[in-house]
This record gives structure tokens, C-alpha cells and sequence, in this order.
């Protein structure tokens, strides 16, 4: 019986293309090895957002050959396309495949443990990534693999080329899976008993801009909705200048769409969002989060914030603060700038100390963390419309879910309605972004 694991770092994209993986090597006769001792195949699925990911990428290389020293080796996914050559001075990874290769991994792992020399040459480097992708890169996720709420990756690349930001160099141009695809793939997950699905992207906003004929993410969401073959329908980040007030309308009078958003700040200063490359202000950020409360008053709103761009001063990082403490957000997600080599802000100056970088997101995530009782305290006493997930929590025992919102629910109930879309009542302690509740009523397929 031939075995394998996959390490996964970064993002949901990874995430969803290792479950793509996952699926591709069960149904060639692979058997997941996680828990039960040493592998046959071990797949690193990297990430090289920030100096922490790509640490961390190298660490878990080397941990899957200590703990498999006979196994075959495979790296993959960001880190290994734009640092492929650290990766083999390494010295222990067996083959590296770069991203536009990823979907030939089950391939390439069989021809590997066989001691096939051809599978050995054939990596490709990442120029001209793009409208060339294979078709593979939108591999479905086979619902017999699938989590509770799986993650559908629908688009890939970027076109953007953020100044910090070195993931147009590790994916390519944007380009998006075809509607009909996306239809059938949710259609199948829906049949496998899945009541949620989110679509996720490198840059989602951007969603059938290469698609002949051209369609939007919106004319995406109302074919979905117009089929009724999903429950709900979640979206993960999306940039504030491409979340227009259709779709937020769309999401308000369907109540299909999940009421969610995950917006990307990075600073609220103007002058440095202009250094970054980023295509809107701080004043038009706010209007989004307002119109957003305007139609969705419970919705969950979250951001980005990127702390200690070169030139961030005192007063940029005020302007940030005044800005983050003002709006009417649920949760913040703050990253220390890390200088990407390769990237134009690699070079810029000044630099901002590491000691204030580190104050500075000390204070912002305290920010963060009063926002989130804020949110959790809003939602008291509401209904709720709660995926339940397929394990319970590891602390109470009870069981957990997703609120449409985003809040994590715990839930007192029979192992029966795993895996089901219930109503519940937030009416008991909670912390941040967690809640419990009880169960009160159960929604129809």
C-alpha cells in the first residue's frame, strides 16, 4: 500500500489545491499516511508571502525527511517556484515542482517511487505563467475528500504587482476556472451532502477577466444562485475597490451569500498606500465598510493590515490607527513587513526599526482583540445559521460550527447533525469570534 502526506502552508488556495492533490493520489491508489507513522510520499505545499512562511516552508522540508527518511520528497507551491534553487541546495527534497506543474504531482509521484529518471526532468520554470495554466490547476476537489466546508479555488494569479507583494512572481496572471466548471464542481460537491462552499482566489475580485466572453465574479454568484445547487456560497478576500454595492446588495437580498467580507487594508495612510501600489484610499475603504453595515449590519468584516512599510512614520502609522479604531470592523489580521527580494519595496527606505514594527502590531492586534468581543457581544441573543462540522471540539466535546458570520459556534447536540446547516441562538459565553449557542431549528436542502 503506497502511503503519502501533505504538509500545507499559506493560504486557502493552498489549501484547496493540496485537497486537489489529496484526491488525485487516493483515487491512483494512494492511502493517506497522516497519524500513522513514517510515509511513502511526502508533499511540502510552500508558501513564500512573507520571510516567516518561506521559514517556516524550509522547515517542514526538513522535518518530512527526518520523520520519512525512505520516502520521496516533493515540494511544491510559492516557495518552491520563485526560490527553487535554495530548495535543491537543500539537499533534501527528491524533485521540486513549480507551481503551473502542480496538478502532475500524482503523476510525477508514481513515476518517482518507480525510479522513473523521465519524471526527474521535468520541472518548468514560472515565466509566462498565465492564460497557459493547465486546465489541471482547477482540478476539483472529489467530494469524498472534501472537508465540511470546502474551499473551491475558482481563480488564480495576479495582475496587480503590489510593491511588497511577491505572489505575481510565484503564480502568474490572473486566470479563472470556467462557469460551467464551477457549476458542476459545486453541483457535485452539494450531492456529496456539502451544505457550504467557499471560493477562494489569489485575487478573487478579478474573477473571469480572462474569460471569453468576459463575465464578473457577480455573474458568477447569480448563475450559482439561479441553479439552487448549493446552500450557501462564502467568499474569501476580495479586494475593497472590486466589491461593488451590487454585490453587496446581491449578498443583502438573497441572504445566499454569506454575510462575510474580508477586505484587505494593508495601511490607512494615503501617501503609503500609494507606495504600495494599492489602487484606492483610505476614505474609500471606509465607505466600503459602511456601505457593507449600511445593508449587512451583523455581516463580518475583516482586514488586512501591513505594518512597517519603509517611510511608515509616526504619523502614517497614526493615520492607520485613527482609521482602524474608527471603523466598525470584527477582526484584524496584521503582518510585520517582510521585504520580499525581488519586489520593488525590497530596496525602499527608510527602513522601519524591527523594535517599532513589533510595537506597532502589538497595539493594532489589541485593537484587534476588542473588536472581535465587540462583534461577538453584537450577535448575542441572534440567530444564527451554523454549518456543523464534521469534529467536535477538542476542549468542550461539543460540537462546533461556522455562522454565516463567520462566528465559530459551539453547540450542545447528537453526533446527527454533522455535517448539517442548523439555526442556533447565541446565548451563552463568549470569546471574540467564538460563541456558544444551542440549536433551534434545522434548514431545509
Amino acid at each position: 500500500m503506497k502511503t503519502f502526506t501533505i504538509t500545507t502552508l499559506g493560504c486557502r488556495v493552498n489549501q484547496s489545491e493540496s485537497e486537489s492533490m489529496a484526491a488525485a493520489l487516493q483515487a491512483d491508489g494512494w492511502t493517506d499516511a497522516a497519524g500513522h507513522g513514517a510515509a511513502d510520499l511526502c508533499i511540502i505545499n510552500t508558501c513564500t508571502v512573507t520571510s516567516r512562511g518561506a521559514r517556516q516552508s524550509r522547515q517542514a522540508i526538513r522535518r518530512a525527511r527526518r520523520e520519512n527518511p525512505d520516502a520521496v520528497v516533493i515540494v511544491t507551491g510559492c516557495h518552491a517556484t520563485v526560490n527553487a534553487e535554495e530548495i535543491e541546495a537543500m539537499g533534501v527534497a527528491d524533485f521540486i515542482v513549480k507551481n503551473r506543474e502542480k496538478f502532475t504531482v500524482c503523476e510525477i509521484a508514481g513515476s518517482l517511487c518507480e525510479g522513473s529518471s523521465e519524471a526527474m526532468n521535468r520541472a518548468t520554470d514560472v515565466t509566462g505563467v498565465g492564460s497557459d495554466w493547465p486546465a489541471g490547476c482547477f482540478t476539483a476537489l472529489r467530494s469524498s475528500t472534501a472537508r465540511t466546508r470546502p474551499v473551491l479555488k475558482i481563480q488564480d494569479g495576479c495582475n496587480s504587482y503590489c510593491t511588497y507583494c511577491i505572489v505575481p512572481f510565484a503564480r502568474g496572471a490572473s486566470v479563472s476556472m470556467p462557469v460551467a466548471d464551477v457549476v458542476k464542481t459545486v453541483q457535485a460537491m452539494s450531492e456529496a451532502g456539502r451544505r457550504e462552499v467557499v471560493f477562494s482566489g489569489i485575487h478573487l475580485g478579478m474573477y473571469g477577466a480572462d474569460l471569453s466572453p468576459r463575465v464578473s465574479l457577480l455573474d458568477l454568484l447569480r448563475e450559482v444562485y439561479r441553479q439552487r445547487i448549493i446552500q450557501r456560497v462564502r467568499l474569501s478576500s476580495i479586494e475593497p475597490h472590486e466589491l461593488g454595492d451590487d454585490l453587496i446588495r446581491f449578498t443583502s437580498d438573497t441572504g445566499w451569500v454569506c454575510d462575510h467580507f474580508h477586505l484587505p487594508l494593508q495601511s490607512g495612510s494615503d501617501r503609503i498606500l500609494n507606495l504600495m501600489n494599492r489602487p484606492y484610499t483610505a476614505s474609500f475603504y471606509a465607505k466600503r465598510v459602511y456601505e457593507i453595515r449600511k445593508f449587512l449590519p451583523h455581516a463580518a468584516i475583516g482586514m488586512d493590515i501591513l505594518v512597517g512599510f519603509p517611510g511608515e512614520g509616526k504619523r502614517e502609522f497614526g493615520e492607520t490607527l485613527s482609521l482602524v479604531r474608527d471603523l466598525p470592523v470584527s477582526y484584524l489580521h496584521v503582518f510585520p513587513f517582510s521585504p520580499r527580494r525581488g519586489t520593488r519595496a525590497f530596496k525602499m527606505e527608510p527602513k522601519v526599526p524591527d523594535s517599532e514594527i513589533r510595537e506597532r502590531c502589538a497595539l493594532l492586534r489589541e485593537i484587534g482583540a476588542n473588536k472581535r468581543h465587540v462583534f461577538g457581544m453584537a450577535n448575542h441573543g441572534r440567530k444564527l445559521s451554523v454549518v456543523v462540522e464534521e469534529s467536535r471540539d477538542r476542549a468542550t466535546g461539543l460540537l462546533k460550527g461556522m455562522a454565516s458570520n463567520y462566528l465559530s459556534v459551539l453547540l450542545d447536540g447528537p453526533d446527527d447533525l454533522k455535517g448539517l446547516l442548523v439555526d442556533a441562538i447565541a446565548d451563552g459565553q463568549h470569546d471574540g469570534l467564538r460563541i456558544c449557542g444551542r440549536v433551534v431549528g434545522q434548514n431545509a436542502v
